[in-house]
Protein backbone atom coordinates (compact mmCIF):
# COMPACT_ATOMS: atom_id res chain seq x y z
CA UNK A 1 0.00 0.00 0.00
CA UNK A 2 1.63 3.31 -1.06
CA UNK A 3 1.95 6.25 1.29
CA UNK A 4 -0.90 8.24 -0.22
CA UNK A 5 -3.25 5.30 -0.04
CA UNK A 6 -2.15 4.56 3.54
CA UNK A 7 -2.80 8.17 4.45
CA UNK A 8 -6.26 8.01 2.93
CA UNK A 9 -7.07 4.87 4.92
CA UNK A 10 -5.92 6.61 8.09
CA UNK A 11 -8.16 9.57 7.28
CA UNK A 12 -11.20 7.38 6.89
CA UNK A 13 -10.45 5.43 10.08
CA UNK A 14 -9.87 8.57 12.15
CA UNK A 15 -12.90 10.35 10.76
CA UNK A 16 -15.11 7.35 11.47
CA UNK A 17 -13.76 7.26 15.03
CA UNK A 18 -14.36 10.99 15.32
CA UNK A 19 -17.89 10.51 14.04
CA UNK A 20 -18.51 7.92 16.72
CA UNK A 21 -17.05 10.23 19.36
CA UNK A 22 -19.24 13.00 18.03
CA UNK A 23 -22.22 10.78 18.64
CA UNK A 24 -21.12 10.30 22.24
CA UNK A 25 -19.97 13.81 23.11
CA UNK A 26 -21.72 15.95 20.51
CA UNK A 27 -24.77 18.16 20.97
CA UNK A 28 -27.36 15.41 20.53
CA UNK A 29 -27.80 12.67 23.11
CA UNK A 30 -29.64 10.27 20.84
CA UNK A 31 -28.10 8.90 17.66
CA UNK A 32 -30.61 8.94 14.81
CA UNK A 33 -30.64 7.68 11.25
CA UNK A 34 -30.25 11.26 10.12
CA UNK A 35 -27.14 11.63 12.30
CA UNK A 36 -25.59 8.48 10.82
CA UNK A 37 -26.34 9.67 7.28
CA UNK A 38 -24.75 13.04 8.07
CA UNK A 39 -21.56 11.35 9.34
CA UNK A 40 -21.34 9.09 6.27
CA UNK A 41 -21.92 12.07 3.97
CA UNK A 42 -19.25 14.11 5.76
CA UNK A 43 -16.68 11.31 5.48
CA UNK A 44 -17.55 10.74 1.81
CA UNK A 45 -17.31 14.45 1.00
CA UNK A 46 -13.97 14.75 2.76
CA UNK A 47 -12.41 11.79 0.94
CA UNK A 48 -13.75 13.14 -2.36
CA UNK A 49 -12.08 16.51 -1.74
CA UNK A 50 -8.85 14.79 -0.71
CA UNK A 51 -8.88 12.67 -3.89
CA UNK A 52 -9.30 15.82 -6.02
CA UNK A 53 -6.47 17.57 -4.15
CA UNK A 54 -4.14 14.59 -4.55
CA UNK A 55 -4.86 14.34 -8.27
CA UNK A 56 -4.91 17.99 -9.27
CA UNK A 57 -2.91 20.13 -6.84
CA UNK A 58 0.01 22.00 -8.44
CA UNK A 59 2.61 20.12 -6.40
CA UNK A 60 2.79 16.61 -4.89
CA UNK A 61 0.71 16.38 -1.72
CA UNK A 62 1.99 15.01 1.59
CA UNK A 63 -1.27 13.35 2.62
CA UNK A 64 -0.24 12.59 6.20
CA UNK A 65 0.77 16.23 6.73
CA UNK A 66 -2.47 17.54 5.22
CA UNK A 67 -4.52 15.30 7.49
CA UNK A 68 -2.46 15.19 10.69
CA UNK A 69 -1.52 18.88 10.75
CA UNK A 70 -4.54 20.31 8.97
CA UNK A 71 -7.87 18.50 8.74
CA UNK A 72 -7.99 16.73 12.09
CA UNK A 73 -6.56 19.57 14.26
CA UNK A 74 -8.91 21.96 12.45
CA UNK A 75 -11.89 19.78 13.30
CA UNK A 76 -10.88 19.57 16.96
CA UNK A 77 -10.29 23.32 17.24
CA UNK A 78 -13.96 23.77 16.45
CA UNK A 79 -14.73 22.01 19.77
CA UNK A 80 -12.41 23.69 22.29
CA UNK A 81 -8.77 24.84 22.61
CA UNK A 82 -7.55 21.68 24.35
CA UNK A 83 -8.98 18.74 22.39
CA UNK A 84 -5.99 17.68 20.34
CA UNK A 85 -4.69 15.12 17.85
CA UNK A 86 -1.16 13.74 18.20
CA UNK A 87 0.80 12.31 15.32
CA UNK A 88 3.12 9.38 16.09
CA UNK A 89 6.04 11.53 17.25
CA UNK A 90 3.91 13.89 19.31
CA UNK A 91 2.12 10.95 20.93
CA UNK A 92 5.43 9.31 21.86
CA UNK A 93 6.62 12.58 23.45
CA UNK A 94 3.34 12.87 25.38
CA UNK A 95 3.86 9.38 26.81
CA UNK A 96 7.44 10.28 27.75
CA UNK A 97 6.18 13.30 29.69
CA UNK A 98 3.53 11.24 31.45
CA UNK A 99 5.90 8.43 32.39
CA UNK A 100 8.57 10.84 33.57
CA UNK A 101 11.48 9.22 31.71
CA UNK A 102 13.05 8.50 28.34
CA UNK A 103 16.31 7.06 27.01
CA UNK A 104 19.01 9.33 25.66
CA UNK A 105 21.84 11.63 26.73
CA UNK A 106 19.88 13.98 29.00
CA UNK A 107 19.93 17.55 27.81
CA UNK A 108 17.63 20.24 26.45
CA UNK A 109 18.41 21.50 22.94
CA UNK A 110 16.86 24.33 20.94
CA UNK A 111 17.25 26.09 17.58
CA UNK A 112 19.51 29.13 17.49
CA UNK A 113 20.46 30.87 14.21
CA UNK A 114 19.83 27.77 12.05
CA UNK A 115 21.79 25.54 14.40
CA UNK A 116 20.87 23.19 17.23
CA UNK A 117 22.33 24.47 20.48
CA UNK A 118 22.64 22.85 23.90
CA UNK A 119 20.42 24.75 26.32
CA UNK A 120 21.02 22.81 29.53
CA UNK A 121 22.37 19.32 30.22
CA UNK A 122 20.65 17.73 33.22
CA UNK A 123 23.06 17.60 36.15
CA UNK A 124 24.25 14.02 36.59
CA UNK A 125 22.98 12.91 33.16
CA UNK A 126 25.38 11.35 30.58
CA UNK A 127 25.68 14.59 28.56
CA UNK A 128 26.60 16.61 31.66
CA UNK A 129 29.06 14.01 32.92
CA UNK A 130 30.69 13.85 29.48
CA UNK A 131 31.32 17.61 29.57
CA UNK A 132 28.67 19.11 27.28
CA UNK A 133 27.66 22.59 28.39
CA UNK A 134 25.04 25.27 27.60
CA UNK A 135 25.85 27.16 24.42
CA UNK A 136 27.59 24.25 22.66
CA UNK A 137 26.55 24.13 19.00
CA UNK A 138 25.95 20.56 17.79
CA UNK A 139 27.48 20.09 14.33
CA UNK A 140 27.60 16.27 14.09
CA UNK A 141 25.88 13.26 15.63
CA UNK A 142 27.45 9.86 14.88
CA UNK A 143 29.44 11.34 11.99
CA UNK A 144 26.30 12.80 10.39
CA UNK A 145 26.25 16.55 9.86
CA UNK A 146 23.38 18.44 11.46
CA UNK A 147 23.31 21.03 8.66
CA UNK A 148 19.77 21.31 7.33
CA UNK A 149 18.31 19.20 10.13
CA UNK A 150 15.62 20.50 12.46
CA UNK A 151 16.18 20.51 16.19
CA UNK A 152 13.55 17.76 16.51
CA UNK A 153 15.51 15.59 14.08
CA UNK A 154 18.74 16.19 16.02
CA UNK A 155 16.97 15.39 19.30
CA UNK A 156 15.70 12.10 17.84
CA UNK A 157 19.27 11.19 16.82
CA UNK A 158 20.46 11.73 20.39
CA UNK A 159 17.85 9.35 21.81
CA UNK A 160 18.36 5.59 21.76
CA UNK A 161 18.41 2.39 23.79
CA UNK A 162 20.08 2.36 27.19
CA UNK A 163 23.77 1.46 27.02
CA UNK A 164 24.29 2.47 23.38
CA UNK A 165 26.96 5.00 22.46
CA UNK A 166 26.55 8.24 20.51
CA UNK A 167 29.35 10.53 19.30
CA UNK A 168 28.53 14.24 19.51
CA UNK A 169 30.69 16.93 17.91
CA UNK A 170 30.20 20.55 18.99
CA UNK A 171 31.76 23.95 18.56
CA UNK A 172 32.33 26.03 21.67
CA UNK A 173 33.26 29.67 22.23
CA UNK A 174 36.97 30.03 22.99
CA UNK A 175 38.00 26.78 21.29
CA UNK A 176 39.46 26.79 17.79
CA UNK A 177 38.76 23.14 16.99
CA UNK A 178 35.47 21.26 17.43
CA UNK A 179 35.08 19.20 20.61
CA UNK A 180 34.19 15.52 20.39
CA UNK A 181 32.18 13.77 23.13
CA UNK A 182 31.44 10.05 23.33
CA UNK A 183 28.30 9.63 25.42
CA UNK A 184 26.65 6.43 26.65
CA UNK A 185 22.87 6.72 26.60
CA UNK A 186 20.93 5.98 29.76
CA UNK A 187 17.47 6.29 31.27
CA UNK A 188 16.77 10.00 31.70
CA UNK A 189 14.18 10.95 34.30
CA UNK A 190 11.96 13.96 33.65
CA UNK A 191 11.85 15.31 37.18
CA UNK A 192 8.75 16.98 38.53
CA UNK A 193 10.64 18.38 41.50
CA UNK A 194 13.69 19.87 39.84
CA UNK A 195 14.90 21.99 42.75
CA UNK A 196 14.40 22.02 46.54
CA UNK A 197 16.44 23.74 49.24
CA UNK A 198 16.24 25.97 52.31
CA UNK A 199 15.81 29.45 50.88
CA UNK A 200 16.63 30.76 54.37
CA UNK A 201 16.80 29.08 57.79
CA UNK A 202 13.48 27.41 58.53
CA UNK A 203 11.94 28.26 55.13
CA UNK A 204 11.80 25.46 52.58
CA UNK A 205 11.40 25.94 48.84
CA UNK A 206 10.26 23.33 46.30
CA UNK A 207 9.73 23.94 42.61
CA UNK A 208 7.16 21.62 41.05
CA UNK A 209 7.51 21.89 37.27
CA UNK A 210 4.99 19.28 36.03
CA UNK A 211 2.72 16.41 37.08
CA UNK A 212 3.84 13.01 35.80
CA UNK A 213 3.97 9.43 37.09
CA UNK A 214 6.72 10.23 39.63
CA UNK A 215 5.44 13.54 41.04
CA UNK A 216 4.05 12.30 44.36
CA UNK A 217 7.16 10.24 45.11
CA UNK A 218 9.52 13.10 44.21
CA UNK A 219 7.55 15.59 46.30
CA UNK A 220 7.43 13.23 49.27
CA UNK A 221 11.21 12.76 49.05
CA UNK A 222 11.79 16.53 48.86
CA UNK A 223 9.55 17.17 51.89
CA UNK A 224 11.43 14.51 53.85
CA UNK A 225 14.85 15.91 52.92
CA UNK A 226 13.78 19.42 53.95
CA UNK A 227 12.37 18.14 57.24
CA UNK A 228 8.95 19.62 56.50
CA UNK A 229 7.49 18.87 59.93
CA UNK A 230 10.07 21.12 61.59
CA UNK A 231 9.95 23.99 59.08
CA UNK A 232 8.58 27.44 59.86
CA UNK A 233 7.18 27.67 56.34
CA UNK A 234 7.14 26.03 52.92
CA UNK A 235 6.97 27.67 49.48
CA UNK A 236 5.67 25.45 46.66
CA UNK A 237 6.54 27.08 43.34
CA UNK A 238 4.24 26.04 40.48
CA UNK A 239 4.92 29.00 38.20
CA UNK A 240 5.07 27.80 34.61
CA UNK A 241 3.74 24.35 35.57
CA UNK A 242 1.52 23.28 32.62
CA UNK A 243 -0.16 20.48 34.57
CA UNK A 244 -0.26 16.81 33.71
CA UNK A 245 -1.82 13.76 35.32
CA UNK A 246 -4.97 14.17 37.42
CA UNK A 247 -4.11 11.36 39.83
CA UNK A 248 -0.81 13.05 40.65
CA UNK A 249 -2.55 16.36 41.32
CA UNK A 250 -4.85 14.50 43.72
CA UNK A 251 -1.84 12.85 45.38
CA UNK A 252 -0.15 16.23 45.90
CA UNK A 253 -3.32 17.72 47.35
CA UNK A 254 -3.57 14.71 49.66
CA UNK A 255 -0.13 15.53 51.12
CA UNK A 256 -1.22 18.96 52.36
CA UNK A 257 -4.93 18.67 53.12
CA UNK A 258 -6.54 16.85 55.99
CA UNK A 259 -8.04 13.40 55.62
CA UNK A 260 -11.45 13.33 53.89
CA UNK A 261 -11.20 16.89 52.59
CA UNK A 262 -12.38 17.27 48.98
CA UNK A 263 -9.56 17.98 46.52
CA UNK A 264 -11.36 18.29 43.18
CA UNK A 265 -14.40 17.04 41.31
CA UNK A 266 -15.27 16.75 37.66
CA UNK A 267 -18.33 16.03 35.57
CA UNK A 268 -19.56 16.44 32.01
CA UNK A 269 -22.66 15.81 29.95
CA UNK A 270 -21.81 12.16 29.42
CA UNK A 271 -19.29 11.79 32.25
CA UNK A 272 -20.79 11.12 35.70
CA UNK A 273 -19.60 13.31 38.55
CA UNK A 274 -16.53 12.05 40.33
CA UNK A 275 -15.16 13.50 43.54
CA UNK A 276 -11.61 13.04 44.81
CA UNK A 277 -10.87 13.25 48.55
CA UNK A 278 -7.72 13.21 50.66
CA UNK A 279 -7.32 9.56 51.60
CA UNK A 280 -4.27 9.66 53.87
CA UNK A 281 -4.19 13.39 54.59
CA UNK A 282 -1.19 15.42 55.68
CA UNK A 283 -0.70 13.22 58.78
CA UNK A 284 0.11 16.15 61.01
CA UNK A 285 2.34 18.04 58.57
CA UNK A 286 0.89 21.46 59.32
CA UNK A 287 3.76 23.60 58.02
CA UNK A 288 2.48 27.02 56.83
CA UNK A 289 2.19 26.84 53.06
CA UNK A 290 2.51 29.46 50.31
CA UNK A 291 1.96 28.51 46.66
CA UNK A 292 3.50 30.56 43.85
CA UNK A 293 1.62 30.67 40.52
CA UNK A 294 1.57 32.71 37.34
CA UNK A 295 -0.46 32.82 34.14
CA UNK A 296 1.41 29.78 32.81
CA UNK A 297 0.31 27.63 35.76
CA UNK A 298 -2.43 25.38 34.38
CA UNK A 299 -4.61 22.31 34.80
CA UNK A 300 -3.23 20.06 37.56
CA UNK A 301 -1.34 23.02 39.06
CA UNK A 302 -4.65 24.90 39.28
CA UNK A 303 -6.32 21.90 40.93
CA UNK A 304 -3.73 21.92 43.72
CA UNK A 305 -3.74 25.72 44.11
CA UNK A 306 -7.56 25.83 44.12
CA UNK A 307 -7.85 23.08 46.74
CA UNK A 308 -5.29 24.72 49.05
CA UNK A 309 -7.03 28.07 48.67
CA UNK A 310 -10.58 26.75 49.17
CA UNK A 311 -9.60 24.93 52.37
CA UNK A 312 -7.52 27.90 53.63
CA UNK A 313 -4.59 25.49 53.88
CA UNK A 314 -2.25 28.18 52.64
CA UNK A 315 -1.95 31.37 50.62
CA UNK A 316 -1.64 31.66 46.84
CA UNK A 317 0.79 34.37 45.67
CA UNK A 318 1.61 35.65 42.18
CA UNK A 319 -0.57 36.09 39.11
CA UNK A 320 -3.93 34.67 38.02
CA UNK A 321 -3.43 31.20 36.57
CA UNK A 322 -4.11 30.11 32.99
CA UNK A 323 -7.65 28.86 33.53
CA UNK A 324 -7.58 25.34 32.04
CA UNK A 325 -10.26 23.25 33.68
CA UNK A 326 -11.18 20.89 30.84
CA UNK A 327 -10.67 17.15 31.32
CA UNK A 328 -9.10 15.36 28.34
CA UNK A 329 -9.49 11.61 27.86
CA UNK A 330 -6.56 10.30 25.81
CA UNK A 331 -7.28 7.50 23.34
CA UNK A 332 -4.92 5.43 21.19
CA UNK A 333 -5.66 5.51 17.46
CA UNK A 334 -4.22 3.77 14.41
CA UNK A 335 -0.61 4.26 13.26
CA UNK A 336 0.57 5.04 16.84
CA UNK A 337 -1.37 8.30 16.87
CA UNK A 338 -3.57 9.56 19.69
CA UNK A 339 -6.57 11.73 20.46
CA UNK A 340 -7.10 13.88 23.56
CA UNK A 341 -10.81 14.69 23.71
CA UNK A 342 -12.46 16.94 26.28
CA UNK A 343 -15.05 14.95 28.23
CA UNK A 344 -15.64 16.93 31.45
CA UNK A 345 -14.76 20.02 33.52
CA UNK A 346 -12.86 20.44 36.78
CA UNK A 347 -14.34 22.14 39.86
CA UNK A 348 -12.54 23.20 43.04
CA UNK A 349 -13.80 22.04 46.47
CA UNK A 350 -15.95 25.16 46.85
CA UNK A 351 -17.57 24.45 43.47
CA UNK A 352 -15.62 26.97 41.38
CA UNK A 353 -15.15 26.25 37.69
CA UNK A 354 -11.47 26.55 36.82
CA UNK A 355 -11.94 26.88 33.06
CA UNK A 356 -11.66 30.31 31.48
CA UNK A 357 -14.07 31.39 28.73
CA UNK A 358 -12.94 30.32 25.26
CA UNK A 359 -16.14 30.54 23.22
CA UNK A 360 -16.26 34.32 22.88
CA UNK A 361 -12.57 34.89 22.02
CA UNK A 362 -10.23 33.83 19.24
CA UNK A 363 -7.82 30.93 19.69
CA UNK A 364 -4.92 33.41 19.69
CA UNK A 365 -6.54 35.59 22.34
CA UNK A 366 -7.29 32.54 24.47
CA UNK A 367 -3.74 31.18 24.43
CA UNK A 368 -1.70 34.40 24.42
CA UNK A 369 -3.74 37.31 25.73
CA UNK A 370 -5.12 35.31 28.68
CA UNK A 371 -8.08 37.61 29.23
CA UNK A 372 -10.26 36.92 32.26
CA UNK A 373 -13.81 38.21 32.80
CA UNK A 374 -14.10 41.85 33.89
CA UNK A 375 -16.59 40.69 36.50
CA UNK A 376 -16.39 37.28 38.22
CA UNK A 377 -18.80 34.77 36.74
CA UNK A 378 -19.17 33.11 40.13
CA UNK A 379 -18.25 33.75 43.75
CA UNK A 380 -17.81 30.98 46.33
CA UNK A 381 -16.50 30.82 49.89
CA UNK A 382 -13.50 29.12 51.43
CA UNK A 383 -13.77 27.00 54.59
CA UNK A 384 -13.33 30.12 56.74
CA UNK A 385 -15.82 32.15 54.70
CA UNK A 386 -13.44 34.15 52.50
CA UNK A 387 -14.87 34.97 49.04
CA UNK A 388 -13.11 33.40 46.04
CA UNK A 389 -13.99 33.72 42.38
CA UNK A 390 -14.30 31.15 39.61
CA UNK A 391 -14.58 30.94 35.86
CA UNK A 392 -11.20 32.50 35.14
CA UNK A 393 -8.42 30.41 36.65
CA UNK A 394 -7.23 30.76 40.25
CA UNK A 395 -6.88 34.36 41.43
CA UNK A 396 -4.07 34.71 44.00
CA UNK A 397 -4.75 35.82 47.56
CA UNK A 398 -1.81 38.19 47.14
CA UNK A 399 -1.28 39.52 43.62
CA UNK A 400 2.33 40.20 42.63
CA UNK A 401 2.90 40.90 38.95
CA UNK A 402 6.02 39.71 37.15
CA UNK A 403 8.30 42.76 36.74
CA UNK A 404 8.25 44.22 33.25
CA UNK A 405 11.51 44.43 31.34
CA UNK A 406 13.10 47.81 30.71
CA UNK A 407 13.85 48.82 27.11
CA UNK A 408 17.53 48.09 27.75
CA UNK A 409 16.77 44.59 29.04
CA UNK A 410 14.52 43.89 26.05
CA UNK A 411 17.34 45.01 23.76
CA UNK A 412 19.79 42.64 25.48
CA UNK A 413 17.42 39.71 24.91
CA UNK A 414 16.75 40.66 21.28
CA UNK A 415 20.51 40.80 20.62
CA UNK A 416 20.98 37.41 22.36
CA UNK A 417 23.41 39.00 24.82
CA UNK A 418 21.46 37.15 27.51
CA UNK A 419 18.73 34.53 27.40
CA UNK A 420 15.60 34.27 29.53
CA UNK A 421 15.79 31.90 32.48
CA UNK A 422 16.56 28.29 31.55
CA UNK A 423 16.96 29.05 27.86
CA UNK A 424 20.70 28.65 27.74
CA UNK A 425 23.54 31.14 28.06
CA UNK A 426 23.70 34.30 26.00
CA UNK A 427 26.44 35.44 23.68
CA UNK A 428 28.34 37.47 26.28
CA UNK A 429 28.41 34.64 28.79
CA UNK A 430 29.60 32.21 26.10
CA UNK A 431 32.35 34.69 25.21
CA UNK A 432 33.35 35.20 28.84
CA UNK A 433 33.45 31.47 29.62
CA UNK A 434 35.46 31.03 26.40
CA UNK A 435 38.27 33.00 28.07
CA UNK A 436 38.44 30.04 30.48
CA UNK A 437 38.13 31.90 33.81
CA UNK A 438 38.30 30.01 37.09
CA UNK A 439 34.76 29.82 38.45
CA UNK A 440 34.03 29.04 42.12
CA UNK A 441 30.86 29.30 44.19
CA UNK A 442 32.19 32.64 45.44
CA UNK A 443 32.03 34.10 41.92
CA UNK A 444 30.75 37.67 41.71
CA UNK A 445 30.57 40.09 38.80
CA UNK A 446 33.18 42.76 39.56
CA UNK A 447 34.33 45.95 37.79
CA UNK A 448 36.74 43.98 35.59
CA UNK A 449 33.95 41.77 34.25
CA UNK A 450 31.71 44.80 33.73
CA UNK A 451 34.49 46.39 31.64
CA UNK A 452 34.62 43.22 29.54
CA UNK A 453 30.85 43.46 29.18
CA UNK A 454 31.03 47.05 27.92
CA UNK A 455 33.83 46.13 25.51
CA UNK A 456 31.80 43.20 24.21
CA UNK A 457 28.76 45.39 23.52
CA UNK A 458 30.96 47.86 21.66
CA UNK A 459 32.56 45.14 19.48
CA UNK A 460 29.12 43.68 18.74
CA UNK A 461 27.77 47.14 17.75
CA UNK A 462 25.12 46.97 20.48
CA UNK A 463 24.30 50.51 21.58
CA UNK A 464 24.03 51.50 25.21
CA UNK A 465 24.43 54.55 27.43
CA UNK A 466 26.00 54.89 30.84
CA UNK A 467 22.59 55.80 32.33
CA UNK A 468 21.38 52.46 30.88
CA UNK A 469 24.23 50.72 32.67
CA UNK A 470 23.58 52.47 35.95
CA UNK A 471 19.85 51.80 35.89
CA UNK A 472 20.26 48.12 35.02
CA UNK A 473 23.52 47.34 36.83
CA UNK A 474 22.05 44.91 39.36
CA UNK A 475 20.10 43.12 36.62
CA UNK A 476 23.19 42.79 34.39
CA UNK A 477 25.32 41.38 37.20
CA UNK A 478 22.60 38.95 38.20
CA UNK A 479 22.11 37.74 34.61
CA UNK A 480 25.84 37.18 34.11
CA UNK A 481 26.14 35.31 37.41
CA UNK A 482 23.01 33.25 36.68
CA UNK A 483 24.28 32.15 33.27
CA UNK A 484 27.80 31.45 34.55
CA UNK A 485 26.42 29.30 37.37
CA UNK A 486 24.01 27.57 35.01
CA UNK A 487 26.84 26.62 32.65
CA UNK A 488 29.29 25.65 35.40
CA UNK A 489 27.09 24.06 38.06
CA UNK A 490 23.80 23.30 36.31
CA UNK A 491 20.33 24.77 35.84
CA UNK A 492 19.38 24.51 39.52
CA UNK A 493 22.25 26.66 40.72
CA UNK A 494 21.55 29.24 38.06
CA UNK A 495 17.89 29.34 39.06
CA UNK A 496 18.81 30.03 42.70
CA UNK A 497 20.53 33.23 41.61
CA UNK A 498 17.32 34.49 40.02
CA UNK A 499 15.30 33.71 43.13
CA UNK A 500 17.46 36.06 45.18
CA UNK A 501 15.85 39.11 43.53
CA UNK A 502 12.47 37.60 42.66
CA UNK A 503 9.70 39.91 44.02
CA UNK A 504 7.10 37.12 43.99
CA UNK A 505 9.48 34.93 45.96
CA UNK A 506 10.16 37.71 48.47
CA UNK A 507 6.43 38.29 48.95
CA UNK A 508 5.93 34.54 49.48
CA UNK A 509 8.49 34.56 52.28
CA UNK A 510 6.82 37.61 53.87
CA UNK A 511 3.40 35.91 53.65
CA UNK A 512 4.32 32.82 55.68
CA UNK A 513 3.11 34.21 59.07
CA UNK A 514 -0.16 35.22 57.36
CA UNK A 515 -0.49 31.71 55.90
CA UNK A 516 -0.02 30.22 59.37
CA UNK A 517 -2.71 32.47 60.88
CA UNK A 518 -5.12 31.70 58.02
CA UNK A 519 -4.75 27.93 58.42
CA UNK A 520 -5.10 28.02 62.21
CA UNK A 521 -8.20 30.24 62.00
CA UNK A 522 -9.81 28.01 59.36
CA UNK A 523 -9.28 24.90 61.49
CA UNK A 524 -10.96 26.61 64.45
CA UNK A 525 -13.93 27.70 62.33
CA UNK A 526 -14.38 24.24 60.82
CA UNK A 527 -14.07 22.66 64.27
CA UNK A 528 -16.75 24.97 65.68
CA UNK A 529 -18.98 24.17 62.73
CA UNK A 530 -18.59 20.40 63.11
CA UNK A 531 -18.19 20.21 66.87
CA UNK A 532 -14.76 18.59 66.55
CA UNK A 533 -11.45 19.55 68.12
CA UNK A 534 -9.28 21.72 65.82
CA UNK A 535 -6.34 19.39 66.57
CA UNK A 536 -8.30 16.27 65.65
CA UNK A 537 -7.17 14.88 62.25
Amino acid sequence: MNLERRGLVIVVVVLVISAVLGGIYGPSVRATTSNADDYQTAVRDFTTVLDIVQSNYAEPVDTDKVVYQGAIPGMLRMLDPHSNFFDARQFALLKEDQHGKYYGVGMVVAPRENHTVVISPYVGAPAYNAGLRPGDVIIQVDNKSTDGLTTSEVADMLKGPKGTIVKIVVTREGYVDPLVFTVTRDEIPRHSVDISFLVKPGIGYIRLSQFNDTTDRELADALKQLGANSLDGLILDMRGNPGGLLNEAVAVGDMFLEKNQLIVSYHGRSAPERRFYAVRGNQGMNVPLVILVNNNSASAAEIVAGAVQDHDRGLVVGETTFGKGLVQTVQNLAENTGLALTTARYYTPSGRLIQRDYKSVSLYAYHYERKVPDHPTEVRQTDSGRPVTGGGGITPDIVVETPKLTKFQEAMYRADVFYPVEQGVGSFTRYYLGTKPIITHNFEVDDRIMKEFRDYLTRANIRYTEPDMAENLDWIKRKIKQEVFMSTYGTQEGFKILLEADPQMQKAIEAIPQARALYENARKIVAQRTGASPDQP
